[in-house]
Parts: C-alpha cells; structure tokens; sequence
C-alpha cells in the first residue's frame, strides 16, 4: 500500500496539474453559465464511473483472493451462484438505475444548455467559410463585422469581441461545406452546415481575457488554419468597441 501511494503521487506529479485543474477533470476554464452545467455533468460522470470502477475491482480481487482453487482442494470448482435470484436482480436493476441517473441528468442539462431567450443582448453571427471566419455582432442598433484571413499560425486569426455578463446569441451558417464553431471555454461546440440555420445562446461570466477558437470539422485541406479568439471585455469596453467600429464601417 505504501509503494501503491508512492506511485499515485509521482504519476498525479508528473501531470503537472494544479489543484484547480484536479477539480476541472481535464477540462479548461469556463467562461459561460452553460460551461458551469457542463462541468458539473462533467464531474459527476467521473464520480459515477470511479465509483462503479471501485466496486468492480474490488469484486474482481475479492474472488482472486478468497475463491480461487486450493492446492490440495478436492473441489474442481469454487461453491458457484449462478441461478440466484437476488443477485441477478441486483446487477439488473442497479445497471437500469445508473442509466436513468444519467440519462436525467444529461437531459436536463441538455435542455438548459440550448435553451434560447426570446430577447438576447447580443447577437453574432458566424459565417465559416474556407477558410477561416466572418463575425457580425448587432448590439443596439449598431453593427460591426470581422472578417478573418486563414491564420498562418495558431496566433493569428479573427478576434470576436464579447462583452461579459450579457446574454450572446450565435447564428451559425456555411456558404461551402461543414464547419463547426468551438470555443472550448464555452464546454460546447455547433457544427456551422450549408442551409442550416443551426444556433445556440451563452450567458458570459465576469472573466475577461483572450481565449483560443477554432473549427472542430475537418474541412478541407486548410483546416488546421480556420482559427480566431474570443476576447472577452466589460461591459463599457465593449459600448467603446462597438462605437469604434460602427463609425469606421
């Protein structure tokens, strides 16, 4: 049990994870009220699956350690329970009872996550094309558009600009083949498809910053270069952006 410790602790060391991204499972910083149900069902799926892992290897090294053959045992076989009614009741009902946990959970999240508000504050829309993205956000009135070039390395691209703490509604269309539109701060993707209105809507947190995008749909010869950034700005800095470029169009 020691050296088993040892080891634990040297693997989770050389991760190089914080505690902060322990607590993450894996997954990068949110910056929307969405990404918070995500990582929540995010974290409950593991919590599930370790649990249900932990009581399966311990069944498992239960019946290696106390039912294995004897050496001078008579017996050809351990005492069998095959035939037992409550244990095959048991690992029927507790399996079906696992999936509808899961199944509740994952609708319920699901529902939220792509529900819409009639009156969002922002709303963006987002043409991919090959290769690489246009952005046009209406915000009171006014409009600004960002067209972007194919990045000729992953720190170029289009920059769309969000205000924090505001309701953004994302219209999704393709004039050429399928995208799909991934920030992976929002924990969500869509796939941008020729004649298909698809959209979705996110309630951005108070967390300003740049965070990396990029298509998630493998799309042509060019697609490693289909990449753009979210900047993320308070509410005032974006009235000033939106101002800025409404005049400069």
């Amino acid at each position: 049990m020691p050296r088993a410790a040892a080891l634990a602790l040297l693997l989770v060391s050389l991760t190089a994870c914080s505690a902060e991204d322990w607590s993450r499972a894996g997954l990068p910083e949110g910056i929307t009220k969405q990404s918070e149900a995500v990582q929540s069902l995010w974290n409950g799926s593991w919590i599930a699956a370790l649990a249900t892992g932990v009581v399966v290897w311990g069944l498992i090294l239960w019946s290696v350690a106390f039912h294995r053959k004897k050496k001078n045992s008579k017996e050809e076989l351990p005492p069998q329970v095959r035939y037992n009614l409550p244990i095959e009741i048991l690992y029927t009902v507790v399996p079906i009872i696992m999936v509808g946990v899961f199944f509740f959970f994952t609708a319920r999240d699901q529902n939220y996550i792509t529900s819409m508000s009639p009156k969002p504050d922002v709303t963006v829309k987002v043409e991919g094309f090959q290769w690489s993205w246009r952005f046009t956000t209406d915000y009171s009135g006014k409009t600004a558009q960002v067209v972007g070039e194919p990045a000729a390395d992953y720190m170029q691209g289009p920059q769309l600009v969000l205000p924090a703490g505001k309701k953004i509604k994302f219209l999704l269309n393709s004039p050429d083949v399928i995208h799909s539109f991934w920030v992976p701060a929002f924990h969500f993707k869509l796939d941008v498809i020729p004649g298909v209105n698809n959209r979705f809507e996110v309630e951005t947190l108070n967390k300003p910053g740049v965070y990396a995008g990029r298509c998630a749909e493998l799309c042509g010869v060019d697609h490693s270069r289909m990449l753009f950034s979210v900047k993320l700005v308070t509410p005032a800095e974006f009235d000033q952006y939106i101002a800025s470029q409404a005049g400069a169009q």
